[in-house]
């Protein structure tokens, strides 16, 4: 199932991204809260996207990345735990609305496919704030959650995000 889902995205997205308008592509860093707090120590990821305008305030779009949590290793006397990497592919659909030309408020919301042993994903979320640093660049803050069966993946992000604008045919 999870291998179809993500077979049918990124057809989708190739077919959909040969016509549009400029490609974003962004890096985020981390820490985890709640849960997996004791056993990840620090995140990174990187996503790609596309938005469509709906007219001067809102835009619309997709999103796929990766997400990465590096373990914790604890020693108690003699026995050291070593948890494994938690990861990710969140793919989901995305919102943003500008109530100034350079602040934006948004999130994105989709599916989580967990990739290491025993991570079966589940519904991810994305809230964030962002601010524009120049024409094509973003520095976003985020709070990103999966739902586990029986945990909660959460954590603090910022990150910078990058849009590659198409070149004009005159």
């Amino acid at each position: 199932m999870k291998q179809r889902v993500l077979l049918i995205f990124f057809i989708a997205m190739g077919v959909t991204l040969q016509a549009q308008k400029g490609l974003k592509i962004g890096i985020q860093g981390g820490i985890p809260i709640g849960d997996f707090n004791d056993r990840v120590g620090v995140v990174i990821g990187g996503e790609v996207g596309y938005a469509w305008p709906l007219g001067e305030i809102i835009d619309v779009g997709v999103t796929a990345g990766f997400l990465n949590g590096f373990p914790e290793k604890y020693r108690e006397e003699t026995i050291t735990n070593n948890f494994p990497n938690v990861q990710f592919i969140p793919l989901g659909v995305a919102l943003r609305i500008w109530p100034s030309n350079s602040f934006f408020v948004g999130g994105d919301i989709g599916q989580a496919l967990g990739l290491n042993d025993g991570n079966d994903g589940g519904l991810f979320y994305r809230p964030q704030l962002g601010f524009l640093m120049g024409p094509q660049t973003q520095l976003n803050f985020s709070y990103t959650a999966v739902n586990l069966e029986t945990a909660m993946w959460a954590t603090i992000t910022m990150g910078v995000r990058y849009t590659i604008a198409p070149k004009k045919n005159y």
